[in-house]
């Protein structure tokens, strides 16, 4: 976990800076909208919105206060009060109602890993972050199902190789929340950096496709299908196989080219093979 954050960190020191504006997508659901808002910040950090009838959910708050203040304004033009915020793998702006996480994850935001990510990140953006206040949360069991909004959101346990935190279905089989949308993309290290976390990913995806639901969020990301989620699958798959056959992290570099020829997110293969072969 302490090697996720180091690479996360020197990550975000190369990018731009954390003042992009965001955008908004939106997705009508049985029985509620989901709305997405693409931060744009260095992070590529996504919140949500979960529209009921009489009420919203909001999800993941916004970690800068350009973005917080976008996204505030956002809520308060659909003019229904929030009834819960769900805090799942990121913390952000003051919440302003009863907050919900997974089981486990209020201890772990206290922890080490956690505050000192926390820390680097405001020492690095300094007064552009919102101040992330300590708040009284509700724990959600794995495996159990609240109702919020009047919409259910199931609590599943995430990818054992990241944060304590859950994959989330909101709705009955509709939307699949997880820390990181499915692009047909090559992956980051920060995602599948070692062989055990390609395995942990692998377990992942297959919990989310047989899920039966629609629509693929996550923490970073828009909003993605069943033909990426499958494409990531087959492609984690495709990764562990080139991994146990080649000698060299050069040698995987070359393997991974050839086998998926002009894929986006080639620049960051080098970080992913020299991850894969420490």
């Amino acid at each position: 976990m302490k090697t996720f954050f180091a690479a996360l960190l020197g990550l975000l020191l190369l990018t731009a800076s954390a003042g992009a504006k965001g955008h908004f997508e939106t997705l009508d659901c049985d029985g509620f909208r989901l709305h997405v808002y693409n931060s744009g910040d260095v992070m590529a950090d996504t919140s949500f919105i979960v529209e009921g009838k009489d009420g919203l959910v909001t999800m993941e708050l916004p970690l800068f206060k350009e973005n917080a203040k976008e996204f505030d304004a956002y809520v308060a033009a659909l003019k229904k009060p929030v009834v819960q915020v769900v805090t799942n793998y990121h913390a952000g702006s003051a919440p302003g109602a009863p907050v919900f996480m997974p089981q486990g994850m209020p201890a772990f935001m206290k922890g080490e890993v956690y505050t000192g990510m926390l820390a680097h990140f405001r020492q690095t953006f300094g007064d552009s972050m919102v101040d992330i206040a300590e708040v009284a949360a509700t724990e959600v069991p794995f495996g159990e199902t609240v109702t919020l909004a009047g919409v259910p959101f199931t609590f599943l346990k995430g990818a054992a190789s990241d944060f304590p935190a859950a994959s989330i279905i909101i709705g009955k089989q509709q939307v699949y929340y997880s820390h990181w949308t499915p692009a047909k993309a090559h992956i980051s290290h920060l995602q599948a950096g070692t062989p055990q976390a390609i395995d942990a990913e692998i377990d992942a995806t297959q919990a989310a496709l047989a899920s039966g639901c629609r629509y693929f969020v996550g923490g970073h990301g828009g909003i993605a299908g069943e033909g990426a989620l499958q494409f990531r699958l087959d492609y984690l798959k495709a990764l562990k196989k080139l991994r146990a056959d080649c000698a060299t992290a050069e040698d995987f570099m070359a393997a991974v080219k050839k086998a998926y020829p002009g894929l986006p997110g080639e620049e960051g293969l080098k970080d992913l093979a020299q991850a894969l072969y420490k």
